[in-house]
């Protein structure tokens, strides 16, 4: 059974600052190992979508008029059976690219067919962090209660994150080789999302009634 995953990388950069300034992005990175470890189960992370490159209109509906770019992408993530929830770590807790993501993802709760079932229906998400010092399970822990409530489907060992030290100045974009934690837990993360995804898409979840 072939399974797509889609990641969205909310760093607050877009591609032409990160080009101008020389800056990589850790998120990207972290998306990277990740789609690694997904190629071992038979899954292709077909791309990346930064956020910061399109113009998402705040909101929570799923259209919020001219010049919003939101809809094709949603369109575009929706088409995957995994998505991977890619962000930075600010002020101890996801980005603010990230949150406006799931304020958009709320409109999913009154978009929802016969049985009650939301666009996200039986379909999986997994989170990439990456940050300095602290907020990793603050971060998880927000964006799985806003996913889990917009109705995608968390797996166990769901969050695969890196922090660095504390008042450092080192990113994980800057690491000369990935950390074995990290490596295993984007092992485990993967084969857990897929066997799940290949599952739901066999048998979805029914609904109510």
């Amino acid at each position: 059974m072939s399974i797509r995953a889609i990641a969205i990388n909310c760093t607050l950069k877009t591609s032409a600052k990160s080009v101008k300034t020389g800056e990589a992005s850790s998120t990207d990175r972290m998306i990277s190992v990740l789609a690694d470890a997904f190629r071992h189960h038979g899954v292709e992370l077909t791309q990346t979508l930064r956020i910061a490159d399109y113009n998402v209109l705040p909101g929570v509906t799923s259209d919020e008029g001219e010049g919003d770019d939101w809809p094709r992408l949603r369109e575009t993530i929706l088409a995957h059976d995994i998505l991977v929830f890619g962000g930075p770590i600010w002020m101890g807790q996801i980005g603010s690219i990230a949150k406006r993501v799931l304020e958009r993802m709320d409109a999913f709760l009154s978009e929802t067919d016969d049985k009650g079932r939301m666009p996200s229906w039986s379909k999986v998400a997994v989170a990439a962090i990456v940050g300095n010092e602290d907020g990793a399970h603050m971060s998880s822990a927000q964006l799985f209660q806003s996913l889990n409530d917009t109705g995608w489907t968390i797996p166990s060992v769901a969050a695969c994150y890196w922090v660095g030290e504390a008042m450092g100045s080192t990113d994980f974009k800057d690491l000369e080789r990935t950390p074995d934690k990290v490596t295993q837990t984007a092992a485990m993360l993967a084969g857990n999302a897929a066997h799940l995804a290949r599952l739901l898409k066999d048998q979805p979840y029914p609904g109510a009634g």
